[in-house]
């Protein structure tokens, strides 16, 4: 278990209230706390699910923002991380220890861990943030999104289909034939998936699908995909096809096929476009939500779940070349459906 300290002291009281007057992301950050709260020490277990872009850049910021939440009221996180890489019986083992290590907090990334930490916690109250959980009521995690009703809580990143299958058409209006790739395990594919057979059931445009639980089985479903002569593949937010998103996307360049994905980290791996939510701004919203539990006293069952603005598509200039796109056009032709059009360039992680 690899643990990191996070000790932070102020120098006032007073600046300890000037600075919890800010506020980062939509939501609110703790607002000095209680006076009681001053110079204690909290204990935050966090598990991540696998080794990706995206959740990888929840937990750094998480971990930046209680940094910051620490030093405007002067308290300290003792955080515990670690990742379960997608292994459920790792990921028990490691919300086994967070409580044999009587967390204070579990802040559990993505959907499986969230799942699996409800769970172990319905005895025993342990609080609970999750983060990047695409559908908590359908997951069963929450009894709704405004009352979740019970020890958790925390952010969600629902991914609008219909807009990015918008963006398919806007690209190519004439486009006939669409592949859907995602792991059927993976239960934030499950509503987006449904979503996008109904859009293009609407538009009278034929869709095949595969699926893929690893890096080699993904791989054979492009093959597949190829094969099927698709024009255009989308895939939600789903982390195992982000996993092995580096392996696939020359071969989806190299055959013409674009790849539209439910988050910016598919596009920094090689995925023509990238739409969804901020997930650095996510990490942040989540920390606060930490803070607000351990250090204000909210109430998880009262608390809502916290929702972004998917409006934000992200193409990969790299990808653009291969296909002979140019990203000013395409910048163009998709801003009237974004709040924002950004460019990528193909890397492992973000700087």
């Amino acid at each position: 278990m690899k643990k990191r300290l996070l000790s932070f002291l102020m120098t006032s009281v007073m600046a300890v209230s000037l600075c919890a007057c800010s506020t980062a992301g939509t939501g609110e950050t703790p607002d000095g706390g209680d006076d009681q709260a001053s110079g204690k020490t909290y204990k935050v277990g966090i598990c991540n699910y696998v080794d990706d872009a995206s959740l990888n850049q929840i937990v750094s910021n998480i971990e930046t923002r209680l940094d910051e939440i620490g030093a405007e009221n002067n308290v300290t996180f003792e955080i515990e991380y670690d990742n379960c890489n997608a292994d459920s019986n790792v990921l028990s083992q490691i919300v086994a220890n967070f409580i044999a290590d009587d967390v204070d907090i579990m802040v559990g990334v993505a959907t499986p861990v969230a799942m699996t930490m409800q769970a172990a916690t319905e005895d025993n109250g342990i609080p609970v943030v999750f983060a990047a959980v695409s559908d908590p009521e359908g997951a069963g995690i929450v009894a709704s999104n405004d009352a979740p009703g019970a020890n958790i809580t925390g952010t969600s990143d629902y991914l609008d289909t219909n807009a990015i299958m918008n963006l398919i058409l806007v690209q190519n209006p004439d486009i006939s034939k669409v592949g859907l790739l995602y792991d059927v395990g993976q239960d934030s594919s499950t509503a987006a998936i449904a979503d996008a057979k109904a859009f293009l059931d609407e538009k009278g445009i034929e869709y095949v699908e595969h699926t893929g639980t690893n890096v080699d089985e993904v791989s054979l479903a492009v093959d597949a995909f190829i094969a099927d002569g698709v024009e255009a593949i989308f895939t939600p937010s789903d982390n195992t096809i982000m996993t092995a998103e580096l392996s696939i996307y020359e071969k989806l360049s190299e055959a013409g096929i674009l790849h539209y994905a439910g988050a910016d980290s598919f596009a920094l791996n090689g995925a023509f476009l990238g739409y969804g939510v901020d997930y650095a701004n996510l990490g942040v919203e989540t920390a606060d939500m930490v803070g607000e539990i351990l250090i204000n006293g909210a109430d998880p069952a009262s608390t809502p779940v916290r929702t972004f603005d998917n409006g934000t598509a992200t193409i990969n200039t790299d990808v653009c070349d291969m296909l002979g796109l140019s990203f000013d056009e395409l910048k163009e032709a998709f801003a009237p459906y974004c709040t924002k059009v950004e460019s990528i360039t193909t890397a492992e992680s973000f700087e």
